[in-house]
């Protein structure tokens, strides 16, 4: 796959990727990803019921407040407490979630990284397993915008931590049998998860970079090439029409999100940095395309490369894409 991706380099004879199509929308796995393709599939197939939980919490913020402001009312905890426990069992859910994807990535980077192909093999038969990186992408995409969005999570974590350790200090024989539905030491690592702004994605790239740091045989370039490659072959699918025309609007945007989840990822794994003219991502390209959609479809897009980006204010970033990023 390292090879593949060397194709962006411009000094690089291998094939451009003005000439790749990767079918999002139907590619089907073959008999030699079929393995990997069935194990992440196992996992993938519950990321969309994730988002629609995340999409519908409300939080416990009323309960949580009116207990607050009558602490000598006791149903007033009772029902704070009641509310709160069953969304912390959601959150672990979450956090969960996000623990099997990080243990089927490094068997997708695997695959997608191998050097036993040339770049064209790759493309032509690893299609699924291009499209399964690009649906977690888009997953972590979307859900750390629902969670940037959803304030109440932290809070009602917050609640349940304090008051826990007060019941259970005021008297632990009283905890109920599945009260606790988070034990201290995971309640640390849940709250850790939800102190970052992009959970989802801090959890991607740290699975990502501890691939390349324990796959030595495999230069670091092979790693970073590959989603710098993947960030072009998106871009390159909505900029020219004759691989515009073949995908649904849904796909378009499909490839908007996957783009910009695959610059972000690459900006955090790549000591460098995504906006770096070594990248081999054409920044440009990639902003003048996002600036040139409707603006309800892209906007949360541009500001996920302003404010979860961790290079684009380093003195190596050119002042021009500091200056289409500004606007």
């Amino acid at each position: 796959m390292g090879n593949l991706l060397r194709i962006l380099i411009n000094n690089d004879p291998a094939p451009r990727t003005d000439n790749i199509f990767v079918d999002f929308e139907d590619a089907q796995p073959t008999e030699n990803e079929e393995r990997v393709f069935l194990l992440v599939n196992s996992v993938l197939k519950s990321a969309g019921e994730i988002l629609v939980q995340l999409q519908r919490y409300k939080g416990a913020t009323e309960e949580i407040r009116m207990a607050i402001s009558n602490p000598k009312i006791e149903d007033l905890q009772d029902k704070a407490w009641q509310s709160v426990a069953p969304l912390v069992s959601q959150l672990k859910t979450f956090f969960d979630f996000s623990l099997e994807l990080e243990s089927v990535v490094p068997v997708l980077l695997g695959e997608l990284c191998s050097a036993n192909l040339t770049p064209r093999e790759h493309l032509e038969t690893q299609q699924a397993l291009f499209k399964q990186f690009a649906q977690i992408l888009d997953f972590v995409s979307k859900f750390d915008d629902l969670k940037m969005t959803t304030p109440a999570i932290q809070n009602d974590f917050s609640y349940y931590r304090r008051t826990l350790s007060r019941r259970k200090m005021a008297n632990e024989d009283e905890v109920q049998e599945g009260e606790e539905f988070v034990s201290n030491e995971m309640a640390n690592r849940i709250s850790l998860f939800y102190a970052q702004a992009t959970p989802m994605l801090m959890a991607l790239s740290d699975v990502t970079a501890k691939f390349v740091s324990q796959n030595k045989d495999l230069p670091v370039e092979q790693t970073t090439d590959c989603l710098s490659m993947m960030a072009n072959i998106c871009r390159v699918m909505i900029e020219k029409p004759e691989y515009r025309s073949r995908i649904k609007d849904e796909t378009r945007l499909f490839c908007l999100r996957v783009m910009v989840g695959v610059i972000i990822l690459y900006d955090h794994v790549h000591p460098v940095g995504a906006f770096a003219k070594s990248s081999g991502i054409e920044m440009k390209s990639c902003i003048k395309l996002l600036k040139e959609q409707e603006q309800g479809n892209v906007e949360a897009l541009l500001n996920a490369l302003r404010y979860t980006t961790k290079h684009l204010q380093d003195e190596g970033t050119p002042k021009s894409v500091k200056s289409m990023l500004a606007n």
